[in-house]
């Protein structure tokens, strides 16, 4: 019966085999989709960078802002430290994604209320922040104190789960440049998030696609901002080594 299942998803067009090296989503997108990530007057997640530059430059309960530290502009911020995250916090004694960045210097620098893991606020800030570095390459460090983190993301990247008894690495690994129903899967990068997703119509942050990836597999996700999907984007993003920030992405 599984197996039944699985091929009705799949529409096997070409030999199954494992990639070697990296390769954006934005390289299986359609040419129309690749046009509208390119253009930021057509890329529709362009509005939720504009709300997080809003959010970015806006005064908190202090009177500082994020542009007090940064400059107007996030001009301040280095390209090459945004793409090195999640990094390790001696602090937090584990990973420290980007949005839990974001959100401790508002807690912490602008006196700020907490806002929840995949607030609209946090993500709008990400989108932000992440564009500022759009190009530069993915590097995030797994040789030392991540490197527990990165392991556990990948057992869990390659554990089976729901009632589909499948895992990420069948998608994302196994099955990649064949078709599931109308789409080619890709490999499964993180580079292009925040993404703008044209099947909702609105921002993703990628632990609300994990959210979305395990509803697909009729399994119960864990929650935006737990110690699991934390090690699973530990994981993603050191996967991807190499690949230029794309944020916003464009995908279904």
């Amino acid at each position: 019966m599984k197996a039944v299942l699985i091929a009705a998803l799949l529409c096997i067009s070409a030999a199954v085999a494992a990639w070697d090296k990296p390769v954006s989503g934005y390289a299986y997108l359609p040419e129309q989709m690749q046009r509208m990530q390119d253009d930021e007057f057509a890329n529709p997640g362009m509005e939720t960078v504009e709300a997080g530059g809003t959010l970015f430059r806006t005064p908190g309960y202090n009177g500082k802002s994020c542009a007090s530290c940064h400059g107007e502009d996030g001009g301040k911020l280095e390209p090459k430290s945004i793409a090195r995250y999640p990094v390790y916090s001696a602090a937090h004694r584990g990973p420290l994604t980007l949005q839990q960045r974001i959100s401790q210097c508002r807690e912490q620098r602008l006196d700020e209320f907490p806002l929840a893991y995949d607030d609209p606020q946090l993500i709008a800030l990400e989108a932000y922040v992440r564009h500022l570095a759009r190009g530069e390459k993915v590097n995030v460090d797994v040789s030392g104190p991540l490197r527990p983190w990165y392991e556990s993301g990948k057992a869990l990247y390659h554990r089976r789960i729901g009632q589909l008894d499948m895992s990420c690495q069948h998608c994302h690994d196994r099955y990649v440049d064949l078709k599931l129903r109308d789409q080619v899967l890709n490999q499964g990068h993180s580079n292009g998030f925040p993404a703008y997703r044209l099947l909702s119509g609105a921002i993703s942050s990628l632990h609300g696609k994990f959210r979305d990836c395990f509803a697909t597999l009729r399994a119960m996700p864990y929650a935006v901002g737990s110690d699991e999907f934390i090690a699973l984007e530990v994981y993603l993003n050191a996967r991807g080594n190499g690949l230029a920030i794309e944020a916003p992405g464009i995908r279904r």
